[in-house]
């Protein structure tokens, strides 16, 4: 799991992440909207594929780049157990304030 937040922490694989969401996509559709150079792409597309949120099919000389949505989905499944926490921390929290009020 250390490797999908590490991943997750860089705003480029993010927006990759996020393009992806819409369908699968050649590296160099990929990586149009970015202003980096091909070895920085080939950097996060490797980091993307070692924490399992990407693969990639290779069809003649054409990478075509996969959303792996089951990465995602093991990231959300822990910080949902972290909010349903801090939630009921802070209803506990506020349920006492409300309760210990001054008239």
């Amino acid at each position: 799991m250390n490797k999908i937040f590490s991943a997750l922490s860089d705003p480029t694989r993010r927006e990759m992440i996020n393009r992806l969401r819409h369908g699968d996509m050649s590296v160099s559709e990929l990586s149009q909207p970015f202003s980096i150079g091909k070895s920085a792409i080939t950097k996060h597309l490797k980091a993307l594929e070692a924490a399992g949120l990407m693969s990639r099919r290779i069809a003649g000389r054409v990478h075509h780049c996969h959303l792996e949505l089951e990465a995602l989905k093991t990231a959300y499944e822990w910080l949902s157990f972290y909010q349903n926490f801090w939630d009921n921390k802070l209803e506990a929290l506020d349920n006492f304030v409300t309760k210990n009020k001054d008239p």
